[in-house]
């Protein structure tokens, strides 16, 4: 493990970006195959018959699209992101580094701005990806975005305090892709959810308090 991770600074110092962007890729298919597991257990729990939904199989189609997401979007807009981040509060803002301001301002610019990008691109590509024309995609993202942050709101911003506050700049993306494969598998997961009941609740108290907006 110690030759694993001299090896991965080596690499980070030789070549950064790419290394990031490898290392995002590979993650984010781990995190699909998963996913995809997770979903297959599932639907045979649900069926409460072992073979109902017949022998797990991964769809390797499925993990190349999404570990396309990782090699070009995660990577290298992510190790640019956390490097000029970084350089914006430090050297714009003048905020001691690992203050309480440093890294709250860390934290929200990164939930507010590169979380909900995240989420908006994955969703799109999936879809555009699975062949699905522009109006089939607004409903997807429709129906999974808000969930998706929502839920991923009650999470990341814990773990991206550890982030700001304790891990160097140039290991911080390696820290989120960490986090990242369990967060592929449950973007992915999300994403097979199709309409799922527990997704309509979201879109029916959208809809909901639109209603009474338009009401007063």
């Amino acid at each position: 493990m110690f030759k694993l991770w001299k090896w991965y600074q080596s690499c980070m110092s030789l070549h950064p970006v790419k290394t990031q962007v490898i290392s995002s890729g590979c993650l984010w298919g781990i995190g699909d195959i998963a996913a995809q597991y997770i979903t297959h257990s599932t639907v045979k729990n649900r069926l409460q018959s072992p073979d109902a939904d017949g022998e797990f199989k991964i769809d390797w189609k499925r993990v190349a699209t999404t570990s396309m997401f990782g090699f070009g979007f995660v990577g290298p807009v992510g190790h640019f992101w956390y490097e000029g981040l970084d350089r914006l509060i430090r050297l714009r803002l003048c905020y001691e580094p690992k203050s309480v301001k440093f890294v709250g301002t860390k934290v929200a610019m990164d939930g507010l701005i590169f979380g909900p990008l995240d989420l908006f691109v994955f969703f799109t590509y999936m879809g555009f990806s699975a062949g699905k024309n522009v109006a089939q995609v607004k409903e997807d993202v429709k129906r999974d975005f808000l969930p998706a942050l929502v839920l991923e709101g009650g999470v990341w911003p814990i773990l991206q305090v550890a982030n700001f506050r304790y891990v160097p700049v140039r290991y911080q993306l390696l820290y989120v892709n960490f986090f990242c494969l369990l967060d592929s598998a449950f973007l992915s997961w999300l994403e097979q959810q199709q309409d799922a009941p527990w997704k309509q609740w979201f879109n029916n108290f959208t809809s909901f308090k639109e209603k009474g907006q338009r009401g007063l």
